[in-house]
């Protein structure tokens, strides 16, 4: 960060000194106040719940601009990457690297990976200690925080080959843990990962092969996974990733960090929002249904949700929603689906939301999570998987934001202030007073 020569003056109405601070310009988006000195100053905090307008870092990974709908993955449009960028490894390349990777590059990235697909044989009795009926993301949670006990090797955060190693482990073997998740969940035997596939063609056989009957991977579904990953591959300063963040600050290990995002990102309203925009459809059931679900919805005392729909972060519609919406209707039509009757139902929602004057001026557009639900359930994956898929998804980012924190100078351990609202100091009275 450059010094500024701009400067915010604080002043207070009861005569105090007023504070100068630093204003800090970012290549592009909203000039930051710098308040680090306001405590030290005048005894006093800032009050910003949810962190919405406070800046926690600098960072040169992911820009947001939800006013104009824009995503930019190390300055890269989405839309470009998703449709000219390659596949799911030149996007980790890219925001692990700064760069896009060229064919030397991007032929040894993805060797290296490939080599680490694999998990410690050991890592067999880590689920068969969980119940058959536990959520993936339980398992997930347990089972990525656990593989510091069996790479020891890699640990040292002030090791940047320590943290390189990490990053390429996590990325590897995500895959294999989360397809290991759901086959202990329907009782099948876990399947190997085959070196010789493609990232998302390995998850895939991993996920739906058996040893009874060769498996034969569907190109136009590989690719539709493909672009599930790259649109999740990393959001910015958002919940999970602000929670991995936070664990790093304290030089916590990579794997206790990205357990901790996939913890966050468990929440219904973060990574569970395609899960619960695929049972709002279940329950409503059918299209004829459509007309008093969307009463409901506008009447604000029903408490129903359009669920899949806006965006806390866009204000226009969601860049990676209309890349999900060609994937999800060409995965429809290789799979003939095209008349089954949830996704109908899908359809003529999404038909009624982009016409109807009530959500088109709230904004209500159709967002990524409402698309790559229905194209989830269209491959095969339960919902109970569909965060898990995410987490997969974002752990580049995750692991990319991790490395920027441990290599910026001015990272400093995490620590929120409050604003106290309860007793103040007083005496433990005898109990016969109490």
């Amino acid at each position: 960060m450059t010094n500024s020569e701009t400067k915010a003056t604080l002043s207070f109405s009861d005569g105090s000194p007023a504070l100068e601070m630093p204003i800090y310009k970012g290549s592009i988006g909203p000039d930051v106040i710098d308040i680090r000195k306001l405590y030290g100053s005048t005894g006093m905090f800032t009050y910003d719940p949810g962190f919405m307008s406070t800046a926690a870092c600098n960072s040169s990974i992911t820009y947001i601009d939800g006013d104009k709908g824009e995503l930019l993955y190390r300055g890269y449009p989405i839309e470009q990457l998703a449709v000219n960028g390659g596949d799911f490894l030149e996007t980790c390349y890219l925001l692990l690297n700064g760069e896009l990777p060229n064919a030397d590059q991007k032929k040894e990235f993805v060797a290296t990976v490939t080599n680490h697909t694999m998990v410690h044989e050991q890592m067999q009795f880590f689920f068969r200690g969980f119940r058959r009926d536990a959520h993936p993301m339980s398992v997930l949670v347990g089972t990525v925080g656990a593989l510091a006990s069996f790479y020891h090797d890699s640990l040292d955060i002030n090791d940047p080959h320590h943290r390189e190693v990490s990053a390429i482990r996590l990325i590897a073997k995500m895959p294999t843990l989360v397809a290991m998740a759901y086959k202990y969940s329907i009782g099948q035997p876990f399947v190997y990962p085959r070196n010789d596939l493609s990232y998302s063609a390995n998850f895939m056989h991993m996920m739906f092969s058996t040893p009874c009957e060769p498996y034969k991977t569907n190109e136009v579904l590989v690719r539709a996974l493909d672009r599930i990953l790259i649109l999740h591959a990393d959001h910015e300063q958002n919940a999970s990733t602000s929670t991995v963040r936070l664990a790093g600050s304290s030089g916590a290990n990579p794997f206790a960090c990205i357990a901790a995002g996939i913890a966050c990102l468990w929440g219904p309203a973060h990574g569970g929002a395609n899960e619960a925009a695929l049972s709002m459809l279940e329950e409503i059931g059918s299209v004829d249904n459509i007309p008093e679900f969307i009463a409901q919805v506008k009447d604000k005392n029903s408490g129903v949700k359009l669920m899949g729909f806006g965006h806390r972060v866009y204000k226009n519609y969601d860049p990676r929603a209309k890349l999900m919406r060609e994937t999800c209707y060409e995965v429809l039509q290789e799979l003939g689906l095209q008349d089954d009757p949830l996704f109908k139902l899908a359809m003529a929602l999404e038909k009624i939301a982009l016409e109807d004057e009530y959500f088109v001026s709230r904004k209500l557009y159709p967002n990524v999570d409402f698309y790559s639900g229905i194209v989830q359930r269209a491959l095969g994956i339960p919902t109970a998987l569909f965060t898990g898929i995410f987490a997969l998804a974002r752990t580049v980012g995750w692991i990319a934001q991790w490395k920027e924190m441990i290599s910026d100078p001015e990272q400093k351990i995490g620590r929120p202030r409050q604003l106290f609202v309860g007793s103040p100091k007083r005496d433990v009275p005898a109990i016969d007073k109490r």
